[in-house]
């Protein structure tokens, strides 16, 4: 059996997780890589995510921060599920972290 990953106390730990560059401005902590991916993404203040389309179901939920895309502004706490064939841009005026999981690569438009 495979051990499960265990992250305890995830929110205050975030600085102790090895992130790299992802998109300008947004880095990236990979969980578990293959279908479904699972994340931590780091945006700093500004950053943005160009308009892309999901192949696939997105969950994110937002640790930290604020998160907006065109429906609205998402603070720490927030969970956000993003159909398949759905599309927006994203960004983070203050900065933030979110936890997502991506069933498929997304098409970025």
């Amino acid at each position: 059996m495979t051990e499960p990953l265990t992250i305890t106390d995830l929110p205050n730990r975030l600085a102790d997780l090895p992130f790299e560059p992802f998109r300008d401005g947004v880095d990236i902590h990979y969980m578990k890589q293959g279908s479904p991916e699972v994340a931590l993404l780091r945006y700093a203040p500004g950053a943005r995510v160009p308009t892309h389309r999901h192949t696939g179901l997105e969950s994110i939920l937002v640790l930290e921060g604020e998160q907006t895309d065109e429906r609205g502004t998402y603070r720490a706490g927030t969970f956000i599920l993003n159909s398949e064939g759905s599309s927006h841009s994203v960004w983070s005026e203050t900065g933030c972290v979110v936890l997502i999981q991506w069933e498929r690569p997304v098409e970025i438009l």
